[in-house]
């Protein structure tokens, strides 16, 4: 597809790699409709040709009322960057140094985590193209956001969990949806610079980056590469994408 083609909703778009997967379609041609749960940053980061409107992936009822509006708004829909995502990491279990106690993770922590990352990204898929069927908006493409975490990272069980399940339904409903004229890609991304990573420890960041072949973290532009070939490329489905300057863990 050509990129001014698109109609497309960007979730996670206030800040990090969702503001700027949004503002790079709008530069070429796209109409885009962000969604985020901070509205002020969506409003601070994102340019006024992007409409936006508050998003919480996790709320069901929230998604459907999302996806009716965007496609009011640009007059149809054909693409969708399932981008929204956060983090609550810590080992399923730990003795903690101080006082020797068994800690497990919260359940809170588990439940919020695949609210957003695969329950979330689920209605997003299935309401989006439910809405591409009944329009018969064809062709049209979805980009998943998993990670490299999905082939398993010590103190991220939740985030690992959605993120896998994401990549592995990148193949379901590339299957699915073929009916539809609807192609299902995903991108993995390693280490990137964003709000999401900033706050972490640096000696464990230089120990990440020492793993990493081409020496150095990625930025949102080099994923913003990956996501326009899966936009562009009608060849390419049902594959996730690693994006991770060669990071094996």
């Amino acid at each position: 597809m050509n990129l001014q083609d698109l109609k497309i909703i960007v979730t996670g778009a206030g800040k990090g790699m969702g503001a700027h997967f949004a503002q790079r379609l709008s530069q070429a041609g796209a109409q885009v409709c962000a969604g985020d749960v901070d509205e002020a940053a969506m409003a601070v980061n994102l340019p006024a040709a992007v409409h936006k409107k508050r998003l919480d992936v996790s709320d069901e009822a929230d998604v459907a009322t999302f996806v009716d509006w965007a496609a009011d708004s640009m007059g149809g829909l054909n693409g969708l960057v399932n981008n929204a995502g956060i983090l609550r990491d810590g080992l399923l279990v730990k003795r903690d140094r101080t006082t020797g106690e068994i800690v497990k993770m919260p359940a809170a922590n588990w439940h919020a985590v695949l609210g957003v990352n695969l329950t979330g990204a689920t209605w997003m898929v299935r309401d989006v193209v439910a809405k591409m069927a009944k329009t018969e908006q064809k062709p049209a493409v979805v980009v998943n956001m998993s990670s490299i975490a999905r082939y398993g990272n010590r103190g991220q069980s939740n985030y690992v969990a959605a993120k896998a399940a994401l990549a592995a339904n990148t193949v379901t409903w590339a299957r699915e949806f073929a009916p539809f004229g609807v192609r299902v890609c995903a991108v993995a991304p390693g280490m990137v610079a964003t709000p999401m990573t900033a706050g972490m420890n640096q000696k464990a960041l230089d120990s990440f980056v020492a793993q990493i072949p081409v020496g150095r973290v990625g930025q949102p532009e080099d994923i913003w590469l990956a996501v326009k070939f899966c936009l562009e490329c009608d060849y390419f489905n049902g594959r996730t994408v690693d994006v991770d300057g060669g990071c094996s863990f």
